[in-house]
């Protein structure tokens, strides 16, 4: 069976609430996956030239092209303005719960892509006697998008100016788990409400604490 590239819709910033899906009718034919770092220069005195440093891992770029048909050639959609408004309402329309169009996630093979979308265009190609659209060409591109618990697990550094994950153990107290981060354990008050903690004295081993970087 022909898998199709599915595009599901989240509410909330960890991609947990499900509130939609949408499975294109005709495959792209390719993408581009598009990737960038950001270097800083840096000059030294009495030099010919500059170095550069490493400063950030730019956001992805996803971008392809499909086809929408109410032809009847290819199965799935009879109406094509209301298959582009369903998926318009999905990807792209402004959702007043979340102030902001929804999260996605694309899957297909092995693609599986957590992002926004950032644009959309839509051309219609064909059209019956009366000037109803049959067939429209849509081109979308994303932009990746990841969730504050991908950024503290893909963090590698140990340093206070990072977000980190980290996982209890037996014997662990939030106070101590603030020294290992910070060198300092006054902030445990304040990491207990960033994770929902109602009990800080006593971690379960197993659970996942997240520690943000420090204000000012």
């Amino acid at each position: 069976m022909l898998e199709k590239l599915k595009i599901y819709a989240y509410k909330d910033t960890n991609l947990t609430q499900k509130i939609g899906e949408y499975t294109l009718q005709i495959n792209p034919e390719k993408y581009a996956h598009k990737h960038a770092t950001t270097l800083t220069k840096s000059r030294t005195t009495d030099t010919a030239g500059v170095t550069t440093k490493f400063n950030v891992h730019e956001p992805q770029d996803l971008a392809f092209e499909f086809y929408f048909d109410a032809t009847g050639v290819v199965p799935g959609i009879t109406n094509l303005p209301d298959a582009i408004k369903s998926l318009k309402t999905l990807v792209y329309t402004y959702n007043g719960d979340i102030h902001s169009p929804n999260y996605l996630r694309l899957l297909w093979g092995e693609l599986n892509f957590d992002c926004r979308i950032t644009s959309l265009d839509i051309e219609y190609v064909l059209f019956n006697p009366n000037g109803i659209p049959l067939r429209a060409k849509l081109d979308a591109t994303f932009k990746e998008y990841l969730s504050p618990q991908k950024i503290a697990l893909q963090a590698k550094k140990k340093s206070p100016d990072l977000t980190h994950a980290r996982i209890a153990v037996a014997g662990d107290t939030l106070p101590l788990m603030c020294f290992r981060i910070y060198q300092d354990s006054k902030h445990y008050l304040d990491i207990a409400r960033v994770n929902n903690l109602s009990d800080f004295r006593n971690l379960k081993p197993g659970q996942q604490i997240f520690f943000p970087p420090l204000g000012d």
